[in-house]
């Protein structure tokens, strides 16, 4: 398989949606604990990427393999398989190989820390596998944005911080005796959860903004995603919501002293973003508007990762 179908088939401009949490974890270990283990990073950045990459890639298998409409727009271009005319064996293969990488990767960080990264990213393949694979796949399900929001927005922000810092300082998991010990300094993890908000809801939203423009296709291929349920009105309402929610949430956080000053700067996103949201929900189209929200989403959380970059640089200084 050459680089472009390989590429293609894992969508690899969509792991912005993986590597933005990731990196906002490291900032803020960095930002409020001053540390960081370069070690566990590379590990980290290794195992989340492949895991990333072989989810998308599963996705778009089942996909093809699922396929009822096999024709117009999201089928023939959209899905690398069908574009590029991939073998199914090479498929499986990609997939294995990213998966094994993915494990080798997460369990010599497992080895290297502590039981804590075992369980969450034990429950973090599993979701992701889930996603796509199964009788009925989390994809599938009107559950797609709250678990790709929670998983890639939470979740990774939580272990990307916690990898750099001592257990002490967010959680810990300890096996004593037969016993299992969760020790939680719940004030820092409520802290990270508020500062992981803004990736949360614009994971939820590439994911409701997706949905939103295959409503008519998913119910034909029997995808009974959350604008299914509820319309495609609501969703477009909803979609807004959470845009805007993620300013309140900067809001908060700067009041309460978590964020520097600094991440005010990161309020002017909202110029950018409300055109792009206006763009989208006059024309909610995979062709010419799904971007938009991909767009947001970089904009929102790549200015508070240069934010919590700078105000690094200016302590450390």
């Amino acid at each position: 398989m050459g680089i472009k179908p390989f590429l293609k088939l894992v969508e690899i401009q969509t792991k912005v949606a993986s590597m933005i949490p990731f990196l906002i974890g490291t900032m803020y270990a960095l930002f409020r604990f001053q540390q960081f283990d370069a070690y566990h990073f590379v590990l980290m950045l290794a195992s989340l990427l492949s895991f990333d990459m072989a989810t998308t890639a599963i996705n778009n298998y089942y996909d093809y393999k699922k396929a009822i409409k096999t024709h117009g727009f999201g089928y023939e271009f959209h899905n690398a398989i069908v574009h590029y005319k991939l073998k199914e064996r090479a498929v499986v293969a990609v997939i294995v190989i990213l998966l094994l990488t993915a494990f080798s990767t997460g369990i010599a960080l497992f080895l290297d820390t502590g039981l804590l990264i075992l369980l969450l990213g034990g429950m973090s393949f599993a979701v992701g596998i889930l996603y796509s694979f199964g009788p009925i796949p989390i994809s599938r399900m009107p559950l797609g944005e709250l678990f790709s929001g929670l998983f890639m927005g939470f979740v990774i922000i939580f272990i990307s911080t916690w990898i750099h810092v001592d257990e002490s300082q967010l959680a810990s998991l300890v096996l004593d005796g037969g016993m299992v010990l969760l020790q939680v300094n719940l004030l820092e993890v409520i802290l990270v959860f508020l500062i992981s908000v803004p990736a949360i809801l614009g994971i939820a939203n590439i994911m409701l903004a997706n949905n939103i423009c295959d409503v008519e296709d998913d119910i034909e291929n029997k995808r009974y995603t959350l604008p299914v349920y509820i319309g495609r009105p609501n969703s477009i309402i909803l979609f807004r919501i959470m845009y805007y929610f993620a300013y309140v949430d900067l809001i908060v956080l700067l009041f309460l002293k978590v964020n520097p000053i600094i991440l005010l700067l990161v309020l002017l996103t909202i110029i950018p973003v409300h055109k792009n949201i206006r763009k989208f929900t006059a024309n909610p189209s995979k062709e010419m508007t799904f971007a938009n929200s991909v767009q947001n989403f970089v904009m929102m959380n790549m200015a508070r990762i240069i934010a919590l970059g700078t105000a690094v640089l200016l302590t450390s200084l």
